[in-house]
């Protein structure tokens, strides 16, 4: 037999790069291995602009504009080409940012031929990788969640909420415990999943991205070493703000990636009410209130020519389970490190983008679920009709009131309403009777009769006005 591992192209071993691809194709940009050692060029490239422009070291001379612009255009240059030297040198070296070093030396010689092996010593200086890897993690997964990850899960909610404003005034029979209970509205039920998203989104978007530049063990003690009258606290701090990042100023020699494990439990939090939001749609599917009838010419069923099954929920579902598993043991596992370092944090952090990926993977399928769907007010508006025991609610609450306000007749509601309703179907004629028999003020009763399933939804259409 032979062997599927020999093949080339050489094939996915895992669904993100094999079927799924298109879907997750733009955290490549930000989350892949080539992804970072570009960020780890790049932390490496401004560390050293950072020093010379500060004039640190004394009698350093500064880079000019020109030479600052050719190492910035090594890092948006990094492609296949400097991905395979990359290669070639990680398999000498035995260790991944040694072979960046090795990497911009190489470049700097060739930018600046006179000095450039001396002003090289520079590159990495008073790093230890764990200072450059931090910076870069920070770098990729902000990227990764403002650039691709948010966008599409904006636009997601959007599209919820719009839903859910188009259908504020389609009446629903509520489901409690699976029973039928108090009706609302398709709008409404949609709306308090947006709403949850919403808050879930915006506490992604206030996330913290943190990074660190402080040495072994986060005592700049190289630093004070190599160059005491330096203001290393300083120098540190604007480099990581420089980056567009908090500057943490208490570490070990790893940042404790508290804020990765913040950012990925909101992200967790948002994948779970996503994946409720899929199974609730899911049911009212197959009850019927939404129809999937755009996008024909998709196979619902191999065998069964009339279905079409509501897969991309269901797609949804897995990959969300999938994702928050990854991101519940990012966060757990992270924010743990053995005194002052250990490598179980760098292991772990080669998962993140399969954490996101996944996560994509259900944004996507979530959204072209959503766009093949019509509801279906017909369907609704039959259950709500074949469920007249509800209305027992508002005229038992009616009764309550009036009885609190002294009129007679009004005892023991609730219980009058159990015999009559509870374990039997009623229609309106037997609704209507027996708020007529109550002896209700005229103005009361007249409004109790009147109502239907499809009329007591309260105040659920104007509730949709609170999403953003």
């Amino acid at each position: 037999m032979a062997s599927l591992a020999d093949v080339t192209p050489q094939i996915a071993l895992g669904a993100l790069d094999g079927r799924y691809r298109g879907a997750i194709a733009p955290l490549v940009d930000h989350l892949s291995e080539p992804a970072l050692n570009r960020e780890r060029i790049r932390v490496e490239v401004e560390w050293l602009i950072h020093l010379t422009e500060q004039q640190v070291v004394p009698g350093v001379r500064q880079l000019t504009g020109d030479e600052q612009a050719a190492l910035r255009k090594v890092v948006e240059d990094f492609g296949p080409d400097a991905i395979a030297e990359m290669a070639e040198t990680e398999r000498v070296t035995q260790h991944d940012v040694k072979a960046v070093e090795y990497f911009l030396k190489k470049r700097l010689t060739q930018i600046a031929p006179a000095d450039g092996a001396q002003l090289s010593e520079l590159i990495h200086f008073c790093c230890t990788s764990e200072d450059i890897n931090n910076l870069s993690y920070a770098l990729m997964v902000k990227g990764a969640v403002q650039e691709v990850w948010l966008p599409k899960a904006t636009a997601l909610v959007e599209k919820l909420a719009t839903m859910a404003s188009d259908l504020r005034d389609v009446p629903l029979l509520a489901h409690t415990h699976g029973q039928p209970a108090t009706p609302t509205t398709m709008g409404k039920e949609l709306a308090v999943l947006a709403w949850r998203l919403q808050r879930q989104l915006r506490r992604v978007e206030g996330a913290e991205f943190l990074g660190k530049i402080n040495g072994a063990t986060g005592t700049f003690g190289a630093h004070l070493a190599a160059v005491p009258e330096a203001d290393w606290v300083e120098i540190s701090r604007t480099f990581v703000e420089g980056l567009g990042l908090t500057w943490n100023p208490l570490t070990t020699q790893i940042e404790s990636h508290d804020w990765q494990a913040e950012l990925y439990a909101d992200m967790s939090r948002f994948n779970r009410i996503l994946h409720n939001m899929c199974t609730d749609v899911w049911t009212y599917i197959s009850m019927g209130y939404f129809a999937q009838v755009r996008g024909q010419g998709t196979v619902g069923s191999s065998t069964m020519p009339h279905k079409v099954n509501p897969i991309r929920f269901e797609n949804a579902e897995a990959n969300l389970e999938v994702s928050c598993a990854l991101l519940d043991v990012l966060a757990s596992t992270l924010v743990q490190s053995r005194l002052q370092r250990d490598l179980t944090d760098s292991s772990m952090q080669r998962n993140i983008g399969t954490a996101f990926g996944h996560s994509m993977l259900a944004l996507d399928n979530a959204t072209r679920g959503l766009d093949g769907l019509d509801a279906v007010p017909e369907a609704m508006a039959a259950d709500l009709d074949a469920n007249w025991e509800v209305l027992g609610e508002p005229v038992q609450s009616a009764m309550r009131a009036l009885g609190a306000q002294g009129v007679a007749g009004m005892e023991n509601p609730y219980e009058r309403l159990k015999d009559l309703t509870r374990g039997r179907r009623i229609g309106q004629t037997e609704l209507v009777e027996f708020v007529r028999g109550l002896g209700l003020p005229t103005e009361v009763e007249e409004r109790l009769a009147a109502m239907t399933p499809q009329t007591y939804i309260g105040m659920a259409p104007d509730l949709v006005d609170f999403l953003d």
